[in-house]
């Protein structure tokens, strides 16, 4: 049954995204979208007119969404953290609402047409501009804005999928199940020495269960924006500083009650 005070259009549009995302397009009809929604075949009818409609309806909302996600974002002195306080907010709308993320990319195996891949290029304008501050303000080498904008998207959309699927956290195809290297070299950095001793392996254990996850995410996200931005030329030490405040600003935030309430696996 619809929920009292819901719009029923938005609780059918979040429906067929779980049916596409967990069953796939064969499992997708009017009976089958009416039943998970808890409402009528009429209703999909009245709202939307048929089903390719709703496939459309899905997508366009993802991508909403993703939209207000970002916008809430301000721009400040600092466009590197700026670039990575981005990131970090499309890390949390794809959480907030992975079966939305999920169809709005292909993976529930729904073709996009090239309005949607229109729409989704057009909801990146703001990551865009970011990255042509970081340009103008000389900490990125100078280069095509939209290109370095690809290369970050594909960086944070590539782990936030991996999230998602659940593999993370996760093991190196080279370690056994019990943690080893193929060559039995030792576990939780046993013959280590300097700065990685006793550090955590990028292979070793961590917890089972989907915060310890987004925990591992979170961490790995970050170092990878760190070495994002020193590949588009900026400074290791500055890189450092800016992400590390984006993401401190994100978990003070989320202290508020405002903000990434996915970030280490809370």
């Amino acid at each position: 049954m619809v929920k009292q005070g819901r719009d029923p259009r938005t609780e059918l549009v979040e429906a067929g995204a779980r049916v596409l995302a967990e069953e796939g397009p064969g499992a997708l009809s009017a009976r089958s979208l009416a039943r998970a929604a808890g409402t009528s075949t009429m209703a999909v009818y009245t709202h939307f007119g048929g089903m390719p409609a709703v496939v459309r309806a899905i997508i366009h909302e993802g991508f909403a969404r993703l939209a207000a996600e970002l916008a809430r974002v301000p721009a400040t002195d600092d466009a590197v953290a700026d670039c990575a306080a981005l990131a970090l907010a499309y890390r949390r709308a794809a959480h907030r609402a992975p079966h939305l993320y999920r169809v709005m990319f292909g993976a529930a195996g729904v073709e996009q047409s090239g309005e949607d891949r229109a729409i989704g290029a057009y909801t990146l304008r703001v990551a865009r501009d970011s990255i042509a501050r970081c340009i103008e303000s000389g900490r990125f080498r100078a280069a095509e804005p939209w290109e370095l904008t690809r290369q970050s998207w594909c960086l944070v959309h590539g782990l936030v999928s991996l999230e998602l699927a659940g593999f993370y956290p996760g093991r190196p195809a080279a370690e056994g199940p019990d943690g080893e290297g193929r060559s039995g070299e030792g576990r939780s950095g046993e013959g280590q020495s300097g700065e990685g001793a006793g550090a955590e392996r990028p292979g070793a254990e961590r917890p089972d269960g989907a915060g310890a996850g987004r925990a591992a995410g979170y961490a790995d996200l970050r170092r990878f924006l760190v070495g994002f931005a020193v590949g588009a030329g900026d400074r290791l030490d500055r890189a450092e500083a800016s992400v590390g405040r984006a993401f401190r600003e994100s978990e003070v935030q989320q202290l508020d009650g405002d903000g990434d309430d996915v970030a280490r696996g809370e």
